[in-house]
């Protein structure tokens, strides 16, 4: 059973803002519920005298204020989010707000050759090769936002990846883009979380995908299963990373596709932990 709402949301001065979409859907003792609108403005809609703990703060002023990068991806969903809500109180939680709360501020020690159209827009800070003064790649390890009803501890269980091959119907199936930056044309790097409802149980997959072109390819994945009538949901973290000379053997197209790369990349880090929510 699902609900689905699009609409536009009319601001305190009767002026209309872009559709938010949104759907609730139940499954057993959980409520999913993901959101999806617009991107976050580039100006600030109050003249730049926006103050973080006043009720008017835009958004784009929330993130500067929250977050403290000197910089934000080129596209930041600020509403977009997926929410899974348990009968007990237990909540798991995705968002872009969490998501760049990982981003190391701090040098990033990857460089680039520097293209001519990047020397216009930052002409101080190139010379033979770029590299900025904060991680411009926001790479981020967020492995999602639970909250204190979820018991989280270390296991040795995995994910049973031959039950998730079977072929069975789709009740829900959601891909939701945090944010994304095409790290001024030198590549992308994106976090996106996707959901995928069965009979059997939920799958979600939250990834963060950075390719730096002709440097270097990042794959961070986060995986959740649960299994129907379990207590509990099993995540798996990976970090995966490897230079583009490790990797020239393949063909260029597999470099654009994080799903087929995934299986190229060699793994730096793995954990697993499982996640209890009703005892």
């Amino acid at each position: 059973m699902s609900s689905l709402l699009l609409n536009s949301i009319v601001d305190d001065s009767g002026i209309p803002r872009l559709p938010v979409d949104t759907e609730t859907i139940k499954y057993n003792d959980w409520s999913i519920q993901y959101t999806k609108s617009h991107i976050l403005k580039s100006i600030c809609t109050n003249e730049n005298k926006c103050k973080l703990a006043e009720a008017d703060c835009c958004e784009l002023c929330f993130y500067n204020y929250s977050l403290e990068l000197p910089s934000l991806p080129d596209m930041v969903f600020p509403r977009n989010s997926l929410t899974l809500t348990h009968s007990s109180g237990a909540v798991l939680e995705f968002n872009a707000m969490e998501a760049l709360k990982r981003v190391v501020n701090g040098k990033l020690d990857i460089k680039v050759a520097c293209a001519e159209e990047w020397k216009e827009t930052r002409p101080a800070e190139c010379t033979e090769v770029k590299t900025k003064p904060f991680d411009w790649t926001f790479s981020t390890d967020y492995q999602g936002s639970p909250n204190d009803k979820i018991k989280i501890e270390l296991t040795d269980l995995k994910i049973d990846i031959t039950k998730l091959m079977k072929r069975e119907a789709i009740i829900f199936y959601q891909d939701i883009t945090l944010f994304e930056d095409e790290l001024h044309d030198n590549g992308i790097a994106v976090c996106s979380v996707k959901i995928r409802v069965m009979p059997s149980g939920f799958f979600i997959l939250l990834r963060y995908f950075l390719r730096v072109d002709n440097v270097m390819v990042k794959i961070v994945d986060t995986r959740f299963h649960l299994e129907a009538g379990l207590k509990y949901i099993l995540k798996e973290f990976t970090f995966r990373e490897a230079k583009v000379d490790e990797l020239k053997h393949l063909p260029p197209s597999l470099l654009i596709n994080p799903s087929e790369l995934e299986k190229h990349v060699p793994m730096k880090t793995q954990t697993r932990e499982k996640l209890t929510f009703c005892e």
